[in-house]
This record gives structure tokens, C-alpha cells and sequence, in this order.
């Protein structure tokens, strides 16, 4: 998708550009356009808590780690299997990683089935800690023209604490088809596949065993 290059003034600089006419002997005044403010995009899934019985242990989320091309607030896409581009003037409302971590403790939240979420810090004393690696978060081109379809694929860790032991782990890939080749468009199959990927870790996580340090 190619989006149009900010060229012009603003009104503030085309009014002083004038005003600076009126004025002799001072010479030219050259101007340089401030560059444009991207339009931010806002990553609202629509996810469905998973059901079950109440888990007796406490969980941290650590921070996502993802590649330097995924650690952005910049919509990713992709054109071919090798190459790694970016929306013009279009930004999600914060870096990709963050924006999974607060998703994945609202859904914990929003299920009432655990005794404590939180992020995870140096000061935590909780069961288990749940680590990701955001492995892929991008629009995918199969026709220069055609709308993408959206790829989130998530490594999640289950390790208990404080032996730090892994007890599990999941890899999770959710796809979903944008309806157009537009931003909002994309931005909706966005979340669809997110809200499928949050869904499952969710559900996988808290089925998980008790943790040696609460089972006794």
C-alpha cells in the first residue's frame, strides 16, 4: 500500500511565508515542511475470557521479546517471504510488545478465574510467569493490490517460580483476512487474529498444573 508524501505547508507556515513577503531587504526566508504526525491506530480485540474453574496460584506477565522490526509501534507488513516494511504515517498507540503484555493481563483479569496477575517485576513473588517471543505481527501481501492477510504468531513459556523450571510451552499462529486494502480494514483482521492468539495462551495458561510451591 503506498501512501501520499507530505509535501505542503501548514497554514501557520503559509502565513508567515506571506508576511515574510511584505518585508524588503531581509532577504529570502526559506522554510522547511515539519514532517507528518503518523495516524495512530488502536488494537482493540474483541476477546472472549476463557471459562473454566478458579486456579489457586498467582501469575506475572513478563514484557514480550520480539525482533528490533516487531519492537516498533510501526504496523509491519511484509510483500514477499524476505522483506520487512512499514505503513506510511501510521502508527499503532504503542510498541507492539507492550501492547500484547497489557492484552494478555486484561484477559487474565477479565476471566476471575486466577488469584492475582500482574506484570512482572524485579520485587514479584508470584507461581508462574508467563514469557512470549512475538515471532511474527504483520500484514501479508500475496498481490501488490490485494488486501493482506494478517499473521500473529506467539512463542509462550509457562515457568514456575522461583525454581524457574519450565512446566510448559505453546506456539500459537493466528491468521485472519483483511476485507480491503485499507488501514482500517487491516487494522480490524489485526484484531481478530490477535484476540484468536490471546484466546488460546489464556486458555492454555490456566490449565496449567498447580505449581510445586502452592501444591503442598
Amino acid at each position: 500500500m503506498s501512501e501520499p508524501a507530505y509535501t505542503g505547508f501548514s497554514r501557520r507556515q503559509i502565513v508567515f511565508l506571506a508576511g515574510a513577503g511584505l518585508l524588503s531587504g531581509c532577504g529570502s526566508i526559506q522554510l522547511i515542511p515539519q514532517p507528518m504526525q503518523p495516524q495512530l491506530y488502536v488494537l482493540r480485540p474483541q476477546i472472549n475470557p476463557p471459562m473454566g474453574a478458579t486456579v489457586q496460584w498467582r501469575l506475572s506477565v513478563a514484557p514480550p521479546d520480539a525482533p528490533a522490526s516487531l519492537d516498533t509501534a510501526r504496523i509491519a507488513l511484509s510483500r514477499s517471504p524476505t522483506t520487512m516494511d512499514y505503513f506510511a504515517n501510521a502508527a499503532w498507540n504503542d510498541r507492539v510488545p507492550l501492547l500484547v503484555q497489557r492484552l494478555l493481563i486484561q484477559t487474565f483479569d477479565a476471566s476471575n478465574r486466577i488469584v492475582a496477575v500482574d506484570r512482572d517485576t524485579a520485587g514479584s513473588e508470584n507461581d508462574y510467569l508467563l514469557e512470549t517471543e512475538i515471532r511474527d505481527f504483520a500484514a501479508r501481501y500475496a498481490t501488490p493490490e490485494g488486501a493482506p492477510g494478517i499473521v500473529v504468531s506467539i512463542q509462550a513459556k509457562l515457568t514456575s517460580m522461583p525454581q524457574r523450571q519450565i512446566v510448559s510451552s505453546l506456539a500459537v499462529m493466528q491468521q485472519a483476512q483483511a476485507s480491503a486494502n485499507s488501514l482500517d480494514s487491516i487494522v480490524m483482521a489485526f484484531d481478530s487474529a490477535t484476540a484468536a492468539a490471546i484466546e488460546q495462551i489464556a486458555a492454555w495458561t490456566l490449565n496449567a498444573p498447580a505449581p510445586p510451591a502452592s501444591s503442598g
